[in-house]
């Protein structure tokens, strides 16, 4: 179970840099103040679940730092990873609002610190705030987008331009490490393959392959990417 922080100070909502790129953007200053009493602040280890997969939700989380990913686990136990998430990202929300379980589960892939609010609160605010319900609309259909682009690209892309696409997707997502010019996130080869929809041993070939063809560089766990048109051509893409 995650401890709450004690170390790490993290400020009240109007403090945050997520406050005006998410939908709590539209809370006026007294919603505010009651959003930021109600909510709590833990960290997670890297590994560490956030919440699990057909758990019901009594919160709704906001990632302050660190990364997370999504995934649903299938009939055999394997991960299928649906997104990943960073600082200023709302995750849980779509249970949360249905009335559902989880459909997945969110595990912490670095040190983590997540703010989560109380279900009661953002109900009050969706049924006495219209622009907050408005952009929590606006929220869902830019996932369901994404997730309809995800299906598509299992059904016609071939394993190479799924994972010449993972990889460009996540040197946009995370960034890349100022120093060294790698991905500013470390996976490992069976998570970029349940990215992609393939194999472990299928994504570590094809990694190597593009290793050799000077497309990406391996250094270490770390992945950098060497040239971004030939990803982008593998991965049949226009630039």
């Amino acid at each position: 179970m995650a401890k709450k922080i004690k170390k790490i100070d993290v400020p009240r909502c109007s403090g945050c840099e997520a406050f005006n790129v998410s939908m709590f953007c539209s809370l006026n200053n007294s919603e505010e103040e009651n959003v930021s009493d109600n909510k709590t602040h833990n960290v997670y280890k890297k590994g560490q679940v956030i919440f699990y997969e057909g758990h019901v939700p009594q919160n709704l989380f906001c990632i302050f730092s660190g990364k997370v990913k999504i995934f649903k686990l299938g009939d055999d136990g394997k991960e299928q990873i649906v997104r990943f998430a960073k600082n200023s990202d709302i995750i849980g929300y779509r249970a949360l609002l249905s009335g559902e379980n989880y459909f997945a589960s969110a595990t912490a892939i670095e040190e983590t610190v997540v703010c989560s609010f109380p279900k009661n609160t953002i109900d009050e605010l969706l049924e006495s705030n219209s622009k907050f319900a408005l952009q929590t609309i606006k929220l869902l259909s830019k996932d369901l987008r994404k997730a309809e682009q995800m299906i598509l690209n299992m059904a016609q892309k071939h394993v190479r331009e799924r994972i010449a696409e993972a990889l460009l997707m996540l040197k946009e997502y995370y960034g890349t490490d100022s120093i060294t010019g790698t991905i500013n996130t470390t996976l490992t080869r069976e998570e970029i393959a349940n990215i992609a929809g393939t194999s472990t041993e299928t994504c570590i070939r094809i990694l190597s392959e593009f290793n050799r063809d000077r497309v990406i560089k391996l250094i270490g766990k770390r992945i950098k990417v060497a040239s971004v048109p030939k990803l982008l051509q593998i991965a049949n893409i226009a630039e």
